[in-house]
């Protein structure tokens, strides 16, 4: 290869991965505090606003669409009918519904007198928004022109709950067939509490990072450092040295995402010695964001991608451009 050759494509790769290597401020669900979560109207606000990575969670319905969703089927706090009332709990799994009835159902405005509309009171509301694929979020993202923006794509599988999904093994390989025909395996990373399925992204597609989404509070814990649990796929943090970053080091991990609320200043640096990048969900504060970003975190996942921005513009952090664009 000539001299120059070997000079030139160092900075091009350089620039073409840069929001990667620098901090990535993600919009959690598209900016699920702004407006409705995972619809194609919320990513575009993201898109138009300027963010580093679109969060997002994903199903496989019953005739093999992988649609975007953060929970494994209809939310019956955001779901009403074309009676146009919202449906009763529990809502259907995605893999018991075809795509065509997928699309019937309404997710433009929270149920009004729901934990989640106190959560959120600011969302504003766009009835008659559908649940939308991940062809036709890719489609939106080629349509905004952002040839960098990345996605990190959660796959929605609970090992408790085995018979809501398909098994990790077929839902791994119809998320990564879609993604390789889409031609998005560059701007893609793969995330999941369920860490079977980012073992499976590891061997089935190398080049594609995976985040190790952990709990260690509460009555949804996931991780514990003690002991293997239900998500971690046989790996202990026990037999790690009781460290956390060490064990998904040791499972094949490229990213560490923690609640913000479980890590430490100690825990970040211990995750960046071993060459992890640290990403912490979901900050929507902004004492926390600034806390966050003063302890050396990678990145942010926010419902608030707009406060982020001036945050972290704050903080002297470069800001992602917008690119405006309509759903």
């Amino acid at each position: 290869m000539p001299p120059r050759a070997t000079t030139i494509l160092p900075v091009l790769w350089a620039l073409l991965a840069g929001p990667a290597m620098g901090f990535d401020l993600e919009a959690h669900r598209g900016g699920r505090a702004l407006l409705p979560e995972n619809t194609l109207p919320a990513f575009a606000n993201a898109l138009s606003m300027g963010v580093d990575t679109l969060e997002l969670d994903v199903g496989v319905t019953a005739d093999g669409e992988v649609v975007v969703s953060h929970e494994r089927g209809l939310n019956p706090d955001l779901t009403r009918g074309p009676d146009g009332a919202y449906i009763t709990p529990p809502g259907m799994p995605f893999v018991k519904l075809r795509l065509d009835e997928v699309r019937t159902y309404d997710v433009g405005r929270i149920r009004p007198d729901s934990g989640y509309a106190k959560q959120f009171p600011d969302q504003r509301a766009l009835p008659g928004t559908r649940i939308p694929t991940l062809s036709e979020l890719f489609a939106l993202v080629r349509k905004s022109g952002n040839m960098r923006v990345r996605f990190n794509i959660e796959t929605k599988i609970d090992p408790n709950h085995p018979d809501e999904t398909l098994d990790p093994q077929a839902f791994v390989t119809r998320l990564l067939s879609l993604i390789e025909a889409e031609q998005f395996s560059e701007r893609v990373m793969i995330q999941s509490f369920d860490w079977r399925t980012l073992l499976l992204v590891q061997q089935q597609a190398p080049k594609i990072p995976t985040v190790y989404l952990t709990l260690q509070r509460g009555s949804g814990q996931t991780v514990a450092l003690d002991k293997a649990t239900n998500w971690t796929a046989g790996f202990s943090p026990a037999d790690h040295g009781g460290s956390l970053p060490r064990t998904i080091k040791a499972a094949g991990g490229a990213v560490w995402s923690p609640y913000f609320g479980d890590v430490t200043g100690a825990l970040i640096s211990e995750a960046r010695g071993l060459g992890l990048r640290v990403v912490v969900w979901t900050v929507n504060k902004p004492d926390d964001m600034a806390r966050m970003i003063e302890l050396g975190v990678d990145g942010i996942i926010s419902d608030r991608p707009d406060l982020l921005r001036q945050i972290a513009g704050e903080k002297g952090i470069a800001l992602p451009a917008g690119t405006p664009v309509a759903p």
